[in-house]
C-alpha cells in the first residue's frame, strides 16, 4: 500500500496533498456518526474526504456536502469522491465553514465534523498542518454556533474531541443551546485513560436522556477490541 493513500473495503483515500492524514479519529467519528435518517448530510473540514465516503456508504440514499478552506484539501477530497461508487452523491467545495453558512439555504439533517482541537499545544511547523489541527482555524465555539444556523430541527451534530476538555466543552453546550443525545468516551486501552470525546447533538433534548457509552480501541498493541471490530470491520480490509 502506497503510503499516500490508504485503501478501505468500497474506496480508496489518496491524503499525499492534504495537511491531516487518514487517521483513527476520522474513521471512529465516520462509523460512529449516526445517519440512517439523514437524507442530507455536511461534512466541515472534510480534508481528504474519508468522513464523507464513509458516511456515503453507509447511508446510500443520503447526498453529502463536504466542505474545506484549503484548496489542495478540497480537490483531493473531490478526486477521491470521483473515484468511489459514491461520486454521484457527494459534492466537494472550497470554502469556509463561515463563508458557507452565510450562503447557503440547505437545513441539514446531519452535520459532522472532526474538528481542529489543539488550541494549547506548540504550533507545528508546517502550516497547513497547523491551520488544520488547531482551533483558529475553526474554534469550536463557531462549529457549536454556526451549526445551529443550517440544521434542522431535528438534525443531529457529531464530532470528535479532546477528552480532557471535556468539562469545558459540556459548558460550551449548555451555553450554545444544545443537548448531548450520545456520548462515547474512547480509550486507547483497556487500563488507559479515555482520550476521545464521540459527541452527538441536537437543538432538541432526547426523550430517553443521554446515551452514555464507553469505547476500547485495542485490547493489547495490533489486537483490536471486538466493539472496535463491529464498528470499523465494514470499512478496514483485514478486520
Amino acid at each position: 500500500m502506497s503510503a499516500s493513500c490508504f485503501r478501505f473495503k468500497r474506496f480508496s483515500v489518496y491524503h499525499d496533498r492534504c495537511a491531516m492524514k487518514v487517521g483513527t479519529d476520522g474513521v471512529l467519528l465516520g462509523a460512529w456518526t449516526s445517519v440512517a435518517q439523514s437524507k442530507n448530510i455536511l461534512d466541515v473540514g472534510t480534508g481528504s474526504g474519508l468522513v464523507a465516503l464513509m458516511l456515503a456508504q453507509r447511508n446510500e440514499s443520503a447526498d453529502i456536502i463536504a466542505i474545506d478552506v484549503d484548496a489542495d484539501a478540497a480537490v483531493q477530497a473531490k478526486e477521491n469522491a470521483i473515484a468511489s461508487p459514491f461520486n454521484d452523491r457527494i459534492e466537494v467545495v472550497n470554502i469556509s465553514f463561515r463563508d458557507f453558512v452565510e450562503q447557503t439555504s440547505v437545513k441539514f439533517d446531519g452535520i459532522v465534523c472532526n474538528p481542529p482541537f489543539f488550541a494549547h499545544a506548540l504550533l507545528p511547523p508546517d502550516k497547513r498542518r497547523s491551520e488544520a489541527r488547531h482551533a483558529y482555524s475553526l474554534p469550536i465555539e463557531d462549529l457549536l454556533f454556526l451549526s445551529r444556523k443550517i440544521i434542522s430541527l431535528h438534525g443531529k451534530l457529531s464530532f470528535i474531541y479532546p477528552f480532557e476538555r471535556k468539562s469545558f466543552l459540556h459548558g460550551l453546550i449548555h451555553e450554545t443551546g444544545w443537548y448531548i443525545h450520545r456520548q462515547t468516551d474512547v480509550y486507547p486501552t483497556p487500563h488507559s485513560f479515555p482520550k476521545r470525546l464521540l459527541l452527538e447533538l441536537s437543538l432538541v433534548p432526547s426523550e430517553v436522556g443521554t446515551i452514555h457509552k464507553h469505547l476500547v480501541i485495542e485490547m493489547e498493541r495490533h489486537h483490536y477490541s471486538e466493539e472496535f471490530v463491529q464498528l470499523a470491520k465494514d470499512f478496514y480490509l483485514y478486520l
